[in-house]
């Protein structure tokens, strides 16, 4: 397996970016591409120790997207940017994934102009992992259009359920669409008609309207909505972590000795929760929808993240999930046609 990783992109780059990269090859034994500026990418990997020995190839580009640029006008014009190559190895089949941590904007759009779409998917969409106690819960769309239709909103649904069921095990995952309410006449325009297509599915498995409350419970295995709520969703929760934490940590630094003494009895559990609400754990997300393995990173992700992220794309790959969303447009549309033979 051979990942194309845009070295250039994200608050940290190239270092975390390089550093990261290093680390998943050590870790998961796949070949990496570091995409960009070949001088800087040298001048990091020399601080590694044996980087020659791992499978680290550098393809060298002149160019890079800043955060500031439009996305479309910048993929277009930009052809030897770090993104806009690092996709083009995947189209080309050099890369069988490419990962980005700059520009959102930039890395959805590249991927669609390049890799483009799947057959039969209007939009692609964002599918980010929250941790729940129950496991995890995919929320898509996390931030790749901010106004989805609802047949963009119902394929949303599809790809999520195949990516948790290949990539996650979870075997008829529960998929609910984020509503204010349970009720089916509950919500805007977009919900109810969001609602009336999902009934007629054949291959997912519908259980309702998702209250925000259900999102942290982990009520749902997939969880469906529009790139605008999904994105202010997935924020608030990575907040709310946050500051919940610092505010244990606080809590404990002025309470004196005694919280001092019960806080290092319960240590391995504080950082057991920790790691669960880090949302490095993960790293990336997948774009799922266009014609190739994409991983969407956060911009301020360091190298661990950056390592996560490339695991992320090992197993989009080895779960066959673009595969299997192909094969299942199919057999919907197939039943679709039967359903208006009828």
């Amino acid at each position: 397996m051979k990942i194309a990783v845009d070295a250039m992109g994200g608050d940290y780059a190239p270092r975390e970016i390089v550093f990261g990269a290093v680390r998943a090859a050590r870790k998961f034994g796949c070949e990496i591409v570091l995409v960009g500026d070949e001088e800087k990418i040298r001048g990091v990997l020399s601080r590694e120790k044996d980087w020659e020995k791992l499978p680290i190839t550098i393809h060298h580009t002149s160019q890079v997207i800043e955060m500031g640029e439009h996305p479309a006008d910048a993929v277009r014009t930009k052809k030897d940017s770090s993104v806009v190559v690092a996709t083009r190895l995947v189209k080309d089949g050099e890369c069988d994934a490419v990962l980005s941590a700059g520009s959102t904007g930039a890395a959805v759009t590249a991927a669609q102009l390049i890799l483009r779409r799947i057959n039969g998917i209007g939009r692609p969409t964002i599918a980010t992992p929250m941790p729940t106690p129950k496991g995890v819960t995919l929320l898509l769309d996390s931030g790749a259009n901010v106004d989805s239709k609802p047949e963009h909103l119902v394929q949303s649904g599809l790809m999520g359920s195949i990516y948790a069921e290949y990539v996650f095990g979870i075997e008829r995952p529960r998929v609910g669409l984020l509503n204010i309410g349970e009720e089916e006449t509950k919500g805007n325009e977009q919900a109810k008609a969001t609602y009336a297509l999902l009934k007629q599915m054949h291959t997912i498995n519908f259980c309702g309207n998702a209250e925000g409350r259900d999102v942290p419970k982990g009520n749902f295995d997939v969880v469906i909505c529009d790139g605008f709520v999904g994105n202010v969703v997935l924020k608030f929760a990575e907040g709310l972590a946050k500051t919940l934490l610092k505010l244990v940590k606080e809590a404990i630094e002025q309470g004196g000795l005694i919280p001092k003494l019960g806080a290092f009895l319960v240590l391995p559990t504080l950082k057991k929760l920790g790691k669960r609400l880090d949302v490095t754990e993960y790293g990336g997300a997948p774009l799922l929808g266009v014609n190739g393995c994409c991983i969407i990173s956060h911009g301020s992700s360091n190298a661990k993240s950056i390592c996560s992220a490339i695991g992320v794309a090992n197993d989009y790959v080895k779960g066959e999930v673009l595969s299997h969303i192909r094969d299942t447009l199919a057999k919907e549309e197939l039943l679709t046609h039967a359903g208006e033979n009828v």
